[in-house]
């Protein structure tokens, strides 16, 4: 019998996890269907958990779930247990012994009794029969120890530990010059952000600079600015998304603001470079593929671009925003 229940979270893995504890089952015992999607409100405020239903099986009602491995091992094993009694060959011989007692008197039953060597011929003939396999005699395979491969071929413990201690690539050089009063975009950042930050009740100034490639940096200078920035930077990316559409909004050509609190954009950036190789360590030593955590669109670029040169690994991303992540597989011959 099918059972399902409903479960929310933050997110769909967090609504998942919930569901698989509540039912004490694992991901692939069970079959999930998405529901509601969760939804982030205005600057992190008003959101939407995510809603999942989770099927099982149960034995009978009001039982307790059965995972659906157990259900295809008992499959297996009546299958097993049925196949021996298909199986009568082995009861003809004791029959046929006994009917050369008698055989003496009459030559016509002399050459009969030799039925059992063509019984035996005639059986081996039908299509599908084949001897009992307890008769056939195992190879003896452990003989000949496996060879292994020499051990500078293969991966050590302690790579995983290297791979993920190795420096960050170096970050492109950007030369940034403050923006002057005179200038049109830098005034209506500066504009725009004193209003934001001044309606939101956080002391804070915005410093506004102009790199090589005429876009924006700002740098917003304060004490206790980590509301500002928010969970994984959420808050900070919202404000930075809002000052992009307001600045560029009617204008034929668009400009790209930057918007950083306290170095959070750097010391972000550094961890997910990290992060990025530790991952394509163990790809790399257990030839498996693996699925980091949503990610907005600059944290999946720092992923890539960081990977981008790694032997053997590549790099995609999957997934509806807000929940697209990006995958680290395993790609032999990559580089």
């Amino acid at each position: 019998m099918i059972k399902w229940i409903e479960t929310t979270g933050r997110s769909e893995e967090d609504a998942i996890a919930a569901a698989l504890i509540q039912l004490g089952l694992d991901r692939d015992d069970v079959s999930i269907e998405v529901i509601e999607r969760a939804k982030s409100g205005f600057l992190g405020f008003g959101g939407n958990p995510a809603k999942v239903r989770v099927s099982y099986e149960v034995e009978e009602e009001g039982g307790e779930p059965k995972p659906m491995q157990d259900l295809l091992r008992e499959e297996v094993l009546s299958v097993v247990k049925e196949e021996p009694k298909a199986q009568p060959a082995p009861k003809a011989a004791p029959k046929e012994e006994k009917k050369e007692e008698p055989a003496p008197v009459e030559t016509a039953k002399e050459e009969t009794p030799a039925a059992p060597v063509e019984e035996e011929t005639i059986l081996a003939a039908k299509p599908g029969w084949q001897p009992p396999k307890a008769k056939q005699p195992k190879p003896e395979r452990r003989e000949q120890p496996r060879q292994r491969k020499p051990r500078s071929e293969q991966l050590q413990e302690g790579d995983e530990v290297l791979i993920g201690e190795e420096q960050p690539r170096e970050r492109r050089e950007e030369t940034l010059t403050l923006a002057s009063q005179e200038d049109e975009k830098g005034a209506k950042i500066r504009s725009f952000l004193t209003g934001l930050l001044e309606h939101l009740d956080v002391k804070a100034q915005p410093e506004v600079y102009i790199n090589q490639d005429g876009n924006y940096k700002v740098i917003l200078q304060g004490t206790g600015l980590g509301a500002i920035i928010g969970r994984r930077g959420e808050t900070l990316d919202a404000i930075q998304q809002l000052t992009n559409y307001s600045v560029n909004h009617g204008q034929s050509k668009r400009v790209r603001i930057h918007i950083d609190a306290e170095g959070y954009r750097a010391k972000r950036e550094e961890s997910l470079q990290r992060l990025a190789l530790k991952m394509a360590g163990k790809v790399v030593k257990y030839r498996k593929s693996m699925t980091l955590e949503a990610m907005n669109a600059y944290e999946r670029h720092v992923i890539h671009t960081t990977l981008q040169d790694y032997p053997n690994v590549t790099t995609y991303s999957t997934g509806v925003e807000p929940n697209r992540r990006t995958v680290v597989a395993y790609a032999p011959g990559q580089k």
